[in-house]
């Protein structure tokens, strides 16, 4: 593992000749995100409100003007036409995800859509003194709001790739923050610096890594993307956890390193239950444990339950989800 840390740093050498127009379109944001009902919390909204997101989206690609899937558009700070850096600045505080990082046609990194941002750090509900571990650096933009609200020694961020985690460094440096930066398995967290208060991973995994409920302190939150949901754990100690998901739909790039997702089957299912989002979560969910067919009927029996209906415990070396009651009738292995 490689590490940076330490206190609050300085303002990077080069000069920001965007800073007038980003505070501008980063006050707009906020507006937009406070109508919308997004923070609430006064102390996220000044982090959101101060911290420079263009700082650390330098470029970033959008789909082919064909409206495919291909990220063919790449849309940078230092662009000659003036057109194109106007329109990378606009899409830099637009409430939308960025497409950072693609390799080999994949993408492998990304800077999540704000407003969903806002909603998973109002969920994690630090307090003042709180250590956070962040699984996924990407662009560091998340770790900048936590240092923004903890202060840097308080915030730790794991990444696999050290492609990741030196351009998470240098956008952070340029911002101003210094958090600790680790280049590591997110899977296996950073024990070096625990224990956690909070732990809050910013990428896809299939199950609950164990060990970070043996770096979390008795009563620390887990927030992590699962199954197109967001779970919020409560850690009652090394080996155990239990939590329900979030209401919130969230599509993540998957840890690296952990392997494909698990196919979700759709064989005979008619084609309308397909377009419903919380029937998409539960085949998401139970994939490989339920029959597609079996899981339409569950959820038709049950009233169409949303993604807050459910839940995931783990005991020692068990983990399942579950609808309504850890211990009720509906349960699937993680």
């Amino acid at each position: 593992m490689t590490e940076t840390g330490g206190g609050r740093g300085r303002t990077g050498d080069r000069p920001d000749r965007h800073a007038e127009a980003a505070a501008v379109a980063r006050a707009g944001l906020v507006r937009e995100m406070t109508a919308g009902g997004g923070l609430t919390d006064p102390r996220w909204r000044a982090a959101f409100a101060e911290v420079p997101r263009h700082l650390f989206v330098p470029y970033y690609y959008e789909a082919g003007d064909e409206g495919g899937a291909a990220l063919t558009t790449r849309l940078w700070r230092d662009d000659r036409n003036p057109l194109r850096r106007a329109r990378w600045l606009a899409g830099a505080y637009a409430d939308a995800p960025l497409a950072t990082r693609a390799r080999d046609g994949e993408l492998i990194s990304s800077s999540s859509q704000p407003s969903l941002m806002a909603r998973m750090l109002d969920a994690l509900r630090v307090r003042d003194g709180d250590r956070v571990l962040e699984i996924g650096a990407g662009t560091g933009y998340n770790a900048a709001l936590l240092a923004h609200r903890l202060g840097d020694a308080r915030v730790t961020t794991v990444d696999l790739d050290p492609e990741i985690t030196e351009a998470a460094r240098r956008h952070l440096a340029a911002a101003g923050f210094r958090p600790a930066v680790i280049t590591g398995d997110g899977a296996r967290g950073c024990p070096a610096r625990a224990p956690y208060d909070r732990i809050i991973a910013t990428c896809a995994l299939p199950s609950v890594p164990s060990a970070w409920l043996g770096q979390c302190r008795p009563g620390a939150l887990v927030l992590m993307p699962l199954a197109t949901g967001l779970i919020v754990l409560r850690v009652r100690d090394a080996r155990q956890a239990e939590g329900r998901f979030l209401a919130t739909p969230a599509y993540f790039v998957p840890l690296r390193g952990s392997g494909p997702p698990r196919p979700v089957p759709t064989h005979g299912l008619p084609s309308w239950p397909l377009l419903d989002d919380s029937f998409r979560f539960l085949l998401n969910l139970a994939a490989g444990r339920l029959e597609p067919v079996e899981a339409l009927a569950l959820w038709e029996h049950e009233g169409r339950p949303g993604r807050e209906r459910y839940g995931v415990t783990v005991r020692g070396e068990r983990q399942w989800a579950w609808l309504d009651d850890a211990e009720g009738a509906y349960a699937w292995p993680l």
